[in-house]
């Protein structure tokens, strides 16, 4: 635990306070299903997969790369005879992505709204600016986060700098998320704490190992908990300080 008191919490925003992952895997099986003439459902995820990997140095994260990833796939499949109105739907699915309404998931608001008294909550979270600007509106949520943080990844070096400029040492920052590879990993790097809170839908490119042993790493079933443990760190903290 930190020698310091937490001072600032970030929250991912995607999969740990709304509804995400479900629309892309659900596009992905539209997707699927429009090549079936081409290859099996399997090697088109496998494809697409790969093409996502391949260009998120590119596009970066969201839905518009998701969809020009989907285009390049059913392109390299076909061997470049993939009809229009194949590209036509894809696109269209892919508006479709962007007109979701937000689906806040259980205790996400009370989550928020619990701690926003006490500590300095921060949004952090990547994917397409215009995206993620219209799903923060609608979520009801904007007006309880000192500071929103769309990035283009999440590195420990791009967490170090959020904190520090919004006034916070790394090691009295804390981050609550869903991805072990964006959320948790880079905090616990810079010495901050990393709370997971898992969704049964993850891309597979932010899968990764839980940090069991790091002291600074803490589980959740869901978000219903977190106010309890922060509370809980708090205690911690002033009894080692009465020591």
């Amino acid at each position: 635990m930190p020698d310091a008191a937490l001072h600032t919490i970030g929250f991912d925003a995607d999969d740990t306070l709304w509804q995400n992952e479900v629309y892309f895997r659900l596009t992905e099986d539209r997707f699927a299903g429009l090549l079936a003439d081409y290859a099996e459902p399997t090697h088109m995820r496998e494809r697409l997969l790969a093409a996502e990997r391949r260009n998120l140095g590119r596009y970066g994260y969201g839905v518009k790369g998701f969809v020009l990833s989907m285009i390049e796939s059913a392109i390299e499949v076909t061997e470049g005879r993939v009809p229009a109105r194949v590209i036509a739907e894809l696109l269209a699915a892919g508006r479709d992505m962007l007109e979701q309404p937000i689906e806040l998931l259980p205790h996400a608001r009370a989550a928020v709204e619990g701690l926003a008294p006490d500590y300095q909550l921060l949004l952090i979270t990547k994917g397409d600016l215009l995206d993620q600007e219209r799903k923060l509106a609608q979520s009801g949520l904007g007006d309880l986060f000192a500071g929103v943080e769309i990035v283009s990844d999440k590195t420990p070096a791009v967490y170090a700098s959020i904190f520090v400029r919004h006034g916070t040492p790394p090691d009295r920052a804390a981050m609550v998320g869903n991805s072990l590879k964006s959320d948790v990993l880079p905090v616990l790097a810079i010495g901050g704490i990393g709370i997971h809170v898992p969704q049964p839908e993850t891309w597979a490119l932010e899968l990764a190992d839980a940090p069991v042993d790091d002291p600074r790493f803490f589980a959740l079933p869901d978000l219903a908990g977190l106010a309890d443990l922060v509370k809980n760190m708090a205690l911690e903290e002033l009894q080692v300080v009465a020591y």
